[in-house]
């Protein structure tokens, strides 16, 4: 069981009570999760800006309460029945963070190992080509990540419909400052139809998110069913 919350709230009013970036909203949302402090974050949301406001989107395991900074007639709670993920098409809507890491090379131009042979990992770069944007989207589908502890590729279970439009829109910046120090994160927004291949390895893809800065307000999938 999981539960998607939308939530709107004007952007005066969010800027009168100090939030003002995605580091901010990643520390309200936690409102929504009164009872468990000590939570690993284990949810996903989305902030878009639209006509003055903030939209606010929650999916979660738990069921997240409305916190006192939305008001009840701006907080919409709906349960996703498992039957929702058992659909073989998608028309989908995603907020990501697109990136890939830059080699480290030596001197003479080799590649930088750990000592268990592991490449060293340099800094995330946003990708804003068209063509590896669409390359990075569809490879999703087939390696959703790496497992932390064994590095194997963890399948995403789905795949784009290339018959489909796939709708790439420029990225965007958005700016963060967490504590004294000040990042931003690289948002690009994709709309198509998906297929799904695997529907177990595709609801974990769902609930777990794509891409990188998830707990920045980025890839969570939004999904309505469509016939093909």
């Amino acid at each position: 069981m999981s539960w998607l919350v939308r939530m709107e709230m004007d952007a005066k009013n969010a800027i009168s009570k100090g939030i003002v970036d995605s580091y901010f909203w990643h520390q309200r949302l936690w409102e929504c999760f009164p009872d468990q402090p000590d939570k690993k974050r284990d949810f996903l949301s989305r902030i878009d800006i639209v006509e003055g406001a903030f939209r606010l989107w929650l999916l979660a395991r738990c069921r997240p309460r409305r916190p006192d900074w939305c008001l009840q007639e701006r907080f919409s709670l709906k349960e996703i029945a498992p039957s929702f993920l058992r659909h073989r098409f998608y028309a989908f809507d995603l907020w990501a963070n697109p990136t890939k890491t830059k080699v480290l090379r030596g001197p003479n131009g080799e590649t930088l190992r750990r000592p268990n042979g592991k490449r060293e990992h340099g800094k995330r770069i946003p990708l804003v080509d068209r063509e590896e944007l669409r390359a990075w989207i569809t490879q999703k589908g087939n390696v959703r990540c790496k497992d932390c502890n064994t590095g194997v590729d963890v399948p995403g279970g789905f795949r784009i419909v290339e018959e489909k439009p796939l709708e790439i829109r420029p990225m965007a910046e958005r700016y963060f400052r967490k504590k004294d120090h000040y990042g931003y994160h690289g948002g690009v927004q994709f709309r198509g139809t998906l297929e799904v291949t695997d529907s177990e390895k595709f609801e974990a893809t769902y609930h777990q998110g794509i891409g990188s800065a998830k707990g920045f307000g980025f890839g969570l999938f939004l999904l309505s069913p469509v016939n093909f």
